[in-house]
């Protein structure tokens, strides 16, 4: 009896009985594409019919050591990585075209090789030229990489066995194409075969390998999720393409903490590290002015300052504006909704513009506090205290709640000239010296004592 044909969504996954032009669960046109069903040789009854071997099986209790980690001396792709390139282990990088995922990792992989990892470059989007052309621009072409351009995975896997490299980046998984699959390179079949052989080649052979995978206009990595749970690692490069900061973020790891983030600098001669981000995403704030608030927040397991902007003005439509670049637009909601019902205080009206300066993305509850003060700062045209950080929960009654790591918070703020916090009200809130507290227990006596309203 043959099975009935299943089709996949090459964006979301999702699976249907019959072909359309358009995905009922994403909306995507033209993504759909048929998947064979699994042969008799790899069904159930094959597995059957023959007996396996039995596999070793440890304590948890081991004296095994951690893996010796390669740092590439890049302290803030170390950071990322959790100190270090793990052997045989599987990452993959994801980011939005253009936005140097191939410079990022072209610069890596010249680190890695001049720290004696013997290192193999495979490009499936760019001939060998172009990217030597890369390289010299960004004064690399001295590192002993070794550099191929190929999209067959079954002669990539061939090569590598042969070189036995401690380093492969394979860029990007999309291009790559297995001969076994009957579909096109880049489809949910041939991305999910392609990740699945290079990274059972990675536990394999001892080999570390970097995938480079191209992200959905939702900021996804295309293809199925399947994929990410496969590798050890996923790390997000973010950041706007016309601005020069760059954001290197783990949103997992096995081998070291998720939501640790590096910041790069892109410039004329490539990705440059940025050591301290707080002072570079505040060098351009000037005075207080209104709608102006810095945010001490936590990314992994640093300290970041950040300015919040929001901006607030007469609606001329009859449904207002809410604009959010940086943050969750539905907490935006929720933090108006707030700031009516428990402070008596409305926007209806009013157009509300929100933005996080630096390209930053800021996901932590931590922020509501000075979301907030940039809303009523800029609705009342009134700047905060000069020298002052925001941060701190807000919850649906109102109520100030505390958040992790204040006194790393507050460290970080007193090392870059503030004087002052605004923040919830605690127990044992830790002393700074050189850092002032001022704690409000919820949102409307917070109002009230800063901007004389409530």
């Amino acid at each position: 009896m043959s099975k009935k044909p299943v089709f996949v969504c090459n964006n979301c996954a999702a699976t249907t009985t019959k072909w359309a032009g358009q995905c009922d669960s994403c909306g995507e046109w033209n993504s759909i594409t048929e998947e064979k069903p699994l042969t008799s040789s790899s069904s159930s009854k094959a597995i059957g019919g023959k007996r396996g071997g039995k596999i070793e099986l440890t304590a948890l209790d081991t004296d095994e050591v951690p893996p010796a980690r390669t740092q590439s001396k890049m302290d803030e792709l170390d950071r990322v990585l959790g100190g270090g390139l793990v052997p045989a282990s599987a990452i993959l990088v994801g980011g939005d075209p253009g936005i140097g995922k191939s410079t990022l990792l072209l610069q890596a992989a010249s680190m890695f090789a001049n720290n004696g990892l013997k290192t193999i470059y495979i490009s499936g989007e760019e001939a060998s030229a172009q990217v030597r052309m890369r390289a010299q621009r960004l004064g690399l072409k001295d590192a002993p990489v070794m550099l191929g351009a190929e999209t067959n995975l079954r002669d990539i896997l061939t090569t590598l066995e042969k070189e036995k490299p401690q380093l492969a980046i394979i860029d990007s998984i999309q291009t790559m194409w297995v001969d076994t699959v009957d579909s096109a390179p880049g489809s949910v079949s041939q991305v999910r075969a392609a990740a699945h052989e290079l990274t059972s080649f990675a536990k394999s052979k001892g080999t570390s390998v970097i995938l480079v995978g191209h992200v959905t206009k939702d900021g996804q990595i295309a293809g199925p999720r399947v994929v990410e749970h496969m590798v050890d690692t996923v790390l997000y490069f973010e950041g706007e393409r016309g601005h020069q900061f760059r954001i290197l973020r783990a949103v997992k790891n096995r081998f070291g903490p998720a939501d640790e983030i590096g910041v790069f600098e892109m410039t004329g001669a490539g990705l440059q590290e940025v050591r301290n981000p707080s002072a570079l995403f505040l060098s351009e704030r000037g005075t207080p002015t209104p709608g102006s608030v810095v945010f001490s927040g936590i990314e992994g397991t640093r300290p970041v300052l950040v300015e919040f902007q929001a901006l607030v003005a007469p609606s001329p439509h009859s449904q207002p504006r809410r604009t959010v670049v940086g943050w969750d637009s539905s907490r935006l909601a929720m933090i108006l909704a707030v700031l009516e019902a428990r402070c008596g205080i409305p926007f209806a009206g009013l157009d509300v513009y929100l933005n996080v300066a630096g390209g930053l993305k800021v996901s932590e509850p931590a922020a509501d506090l000075a979301v907030a003060a940039a809303l009523l700062s800029a609705r009342e045209d009134a700047s905060l205290p000069e020298g002052a950080i925001v941060f701190g929960e807000i919850s649906l009654s109102g109520a100030l709640r505390n958040v992790s790591q204040t006194e790393n918070r507050l460290k970080e703020a007193q090392k870059l000239g503030f004087s002052s916090a605004i923040m919830p009200k605690g127990e044992k809130t830790p002393k700074v010296k050189g850092m002032a507290t001022n704690g409000f227990e919820d949102l409307t006596e917070f109002v009230g004592a800063i901007f004389g309203a409530g």
